[in-house]
């Protein structure tokens, strides 16, 4: 089943591809540094190099001698092309200018909650904490460290959701049509 759908791709009119040349031609190569000036060239399919682009005017970077094509440099920390500071501002303008750049405001407050609330969430997070350090601390569960985790959890956690807002007091709201 997978072998007609190898072959769908492959062109009738060319020659049959000859695999074991091919691979003793790519083992009897192994090592050896392609020369770019001559060889075969499959993207063109002819024995000529493509045509080089014209390098654009500008200031020309040379190889280290000792760079092999294809390698990278190692910086040392703190040392290298992206160890740079930002140039100063041109002349007549102000480096403390703060004018088109986006300050801001002051955040709101966080709300404060009342007592009951705060205590509701301690008891919930707080009594499952108990259970969790006690195991930890391979210490034995009593019947009183048992009852403190899990009734504080299942206690706060009524009591929040007992204190939830309804959004039935808003009964002056026209709905979602338009207002006239």
């Amino acid at each position: 089943m997978a072998e007609p759908d190898a072959n769908r791709d492959r062109d009738e009119s060319r020659d049959p591809l000859d695999e074991d040349a091919a691979w003793a031609q790519l083992v009897a190569a192994y090592g050896e540094q392609p020369d770019p000036d001559k060889g075969h060239w499959p993207a063109t399919g002819s024995e000529e190099p493509p045509a080089k682009p014209e390098p654009e005017p500008g200031p020309k970077q040379e190889p280290e001698p000792d760079a092999k094509p294809g390698g990278f440099i190692v910086y040392a920390p703190g040392v290298g092309p992206r160890d740079w500071s930002t140039p100063a501002p041109p002349e007549g303008t102000d480096a403390d200018d703060d004018e088109g750049h986006f300050v801001p405001p002051e955040p709101p407050p966080l709300p404060t909650g009342d007592v009951t609330s705060r205590f509701a969430w301690i008891a919930v997070l707080g009594g499952p904490l108990l259970l969790l350090i006690m195991v930890l601390l391979r210490q034995e569960l009593t019947w009183w460290v048992t009852t403190l985790g899990v009734g504080g959890f299942l206690g706060g956690f009524a009591t929040l959701v007992l204190r939830m807002r309804d959004d039935d007091e808003d009964d002056d709201d026209p709905g979602r049509g338009a207002v006239v």
